[in-house]
């Protein structure tokens, strides 16, 4: 065994820097490597390292990384920061699929396209790949529904959840982050509900003796790990088991410096390597990686839905997508909405290559145009007879069907194919502004997939499957007159259009919206209606639930939290709010009349109310409102006297 003794350095004995120097040369010669290969500073540290934080430093070197040691002290100087820099290296290299070794070939082979300018899409032609055009509750829609509710059983929900909400204003964790502010459900609760619907609902339609629980993953990140655990810890799963759930953190990756995808140091840190997120592509590696997938197959599982962390309608979206993928039986499902010609939204595409190679995968708005003129399409992403473009808008929301899916990640370890976007200091890209990082996207899946693999869309209307929260206050009242604001505002306002449509077409008179402004965005204001998911998961059972003639007020809320609840013959001018537990079916009926819940002004920069509230311009004033709960079992009938 190696001691090692620290001593000024004008007091070392000349005996023991020989055998210092002694033990250097024979760890090296055991190596099969010449000193003068290696730099210095790492040489005289040999005697700190462990044989596996040795083989890093050699391949560090090989890959041309030596000037991570260049200002590496003595050994018996900052030994606990070196020792941590090859535990964060060793991190690196296990996390991503073929080591950190490959992540830099990668790298510099990208970096190369990229500075000569070279497209990914290079020998490729675009064309209308095949898939699904519902339209909400038709027949079409209506089979497409149910079938996917009965699939659900068989189902597998993974939410990519990585992110913290400092874009949108809000400092806390996206998935905390509430969906609406009628009844505070915050988007976790809200996901967790319509899964747990999902799986009472399958088992109801399939008539099943036992209800299977569907498997929940949450991918997060080092910011958002321990907040998402203590969020789910903190208000009990939101009624789910907790053995349903499964927490796989991703890790960041390695920043570039240069196109020689030389590794950056952090600027405060000369013993650690600047890193940065990978991208939500991560997610495939994570679950391939976790023995996740294997344990699903042999569970019986047959799908896996994708989906990300503020899209308060998908769960609308989600019992019809899934039907179209038993029923054509996709591999590869993406949810995609109607697209306006260069929309700035991604175009699920098809693209064929003059070698025969095909794919269907998004094509981002801004490549998608030239590509199409460059295939000989004059007007280039140009909409069709339809109104909309035939290239339907991708909205990062996948199905894939378990089998196929685990076969092609043991092909390719659940790498996913990455791209990388260099700021470059001028126009001879041969530095950087700051140093980049590769990346890799969810939807990008597709990519490594043969020709025949059967890939398909499913397009929903916008105003039902589609209405992120992604933008802070500032930024969205900035955003063009016609165009998505996608802020806590207009998130929530889509839900309250959503719910009052789908009353619509179940037979209900929902007066109109008025237009009003909340932190400089004009939205469409309709009556706040919500609902819990067990209440109406498919158009079928929201209209079973509704009888006769029903009308609700613009200035009206309605709040239904219970399966079991009926709508007779309703007029709703004001707030009512129902609660029930699954035994009590409850029939509501007659005239309803109160002042009601008012929305008021409050601006995202006044500090006296809560951030949550700032970010979407209003808080409610509830002053007065029917409420009722019923906890017993059995049949009841609120009709308020006149």
């Amino acid at each position: 065994m190696f001691h090692l003794f620290i001593f000024e350095k004008s007091t070392i004995p000349a005996r023991m820097v020989s055998a210092t120097v002694d033990s250097e040369a024979d760890i090296l010669s055991n190596l099969n490597i010449n000193a003068g290969d290696w730099p210095s500073n790492l040489v005289k540290n040999l005697c700190l390292l462990s044989p596996d934080q040795i083989e890093l430093g050699k391949m560090l070197v090989e890959m041309g990384q030596s000037h991570l040691f260049q200002q590496w002290t003595d050994a018996g100087v900052e030994d606990d920061k070196k020792k941590a820099f090859f535990d964060q290296v060793a991190k690196l290299n296990t996390s991503y699929p073929g080591g950190l070794a490959s992540y830099i070939k990668n790298a510099r082979e990208l970096l190369a396209d990229s500075k000569v300018g070279k497209s990914p899409y290079d020998g490729f032609t675009p064309s209308v790949p095949t898939g699904e055009v519902l339209s909400f509750c038709d027949d079409n829609f209506i089979k497409y529904e149910e079938a996917g509710v009965k699939e659900a059983q068989n189902a597998a929900f993974v939410l990519v959840a990585g992110g913290l909400g400092e874009r949108l204003g809000y400092n806390g964790i996206k998935v905390a982050l509430l969906a609406e502010a009628t009844t505070g459900t915050c988007f976790l609760q809200l996901y967790i509900e319509a899964i747990l619907a999902l799986q009472e609902g399958s088992c109801r339609l399939t008539q099943g003796t036992f209800q299977k629980d569907i498997p929940f993953v949450i991918m997060t990140s080092d910011d958002t790990h321990t907040r998402t655990l203590e969020v789910l810890e903190s208000n009990s799963y939101f009624g789910m088991k907790p053995t349903q759930v499964k927490l796989l953190k991703q890790e960041k990756v390695a920043c570039l410096d240069d196109n020689d995808a030389r590794l950056a140091l952090d600027p405060h840190n000369k013993y650690q390597i600047q890193t940065k997120p990978h991208g939500h592509g991560d997610v495939h590696s994570l679950l391939y990686s976790s023995g996740l997938l294997k344990v699903w197959l042999d569970a019986g599982l047959r799908w896996v839905l994708f989906f990300q962390d503020t899209n308060g309608l998908l769960f609308k979206a989600i019992p019809a997508s899934l039907g179209v993928s038993a029923t054509k039986q996709y591999q590869v499902n993406s949810l995609a909405v109607q697209r306006k010609a260069k929309e700035a939204m991604g175009g699920i595409t098809r693209l064929t290559h003059s070698d025969g190679r095909s794919m269907v995968i998004n094509v981002e708005y801004n490549q998608l145009d030239p590509l199409l003129r460059a295939a000989g399409h004059p007007d280039g992403d140009a909409d069709c007879e339809t109104g909309y473009s035939p290239f339907p808008g991708n909205i990062n929301q996948l199905i894939l069907e378990l089998g196929p899916y685990i076969e092609e990640l043991t092909k390719t370890g659940g790498a996913i194919k990455e791209f990388v976007n260099p700021k470059y200091k001028d126009a001879s890209k041969t530095s950087f502004k700051s140093s980049t990082r590769l990346e890799c996207m969810m939807q990008d899946y597709p990519k490594t997939l043969p020709p025949t693999a059967r890939v398909g869309f499913t397009v929903m209307d916008k105003w039902l499957a589609y209405a992120p929260v992604k933008n802070n206050p500032e930024d969205a009242s900035k955003v063009p007159k016609g165009n998505p604001y996608h802020s806590a505002t207009s998130g929530e306002m889509a839900i309250y259009r959503a719910n009052s449509l789908i009353l619509v077409k179940a037979g209900v008179q929902v007066e109109g919206p008025v237009q009003q402004v909340f932190n400089g965005q004009e939205v469409e204001v309709w009556p706040r209606i919500t609902w819990k998911p067990k209440w109406g998961l498919t158009f079928s059972e929201i209209k079973s639930k509704v009888r006769q003639s029903c009308s609700v007020s613009q200035r009206s809320t309605m709040v239904l939290k219970g399966r079991n609840i009926f709508l007779e013959d309703l007029s709703l001018d004001g707030a009512l709010i129902i609660n029930s537990i699954d035994g009590a079916e409850v029939k509501v009926e007659g005239s309803i009349q109160n002042k009601g819940w008012l929305l008021e002004r409050i601006h995202y920069k006044d500090s006296s109310s809560p951030e949550e509230l700032r970010i979407r311009g209003f808080k409610i004033n509830r002053l007065e409102q029917l409420e009722q709960t019923y906890s017993e079992t059995g049949k009841f009938i609120l009709k308020p006297q006149c």
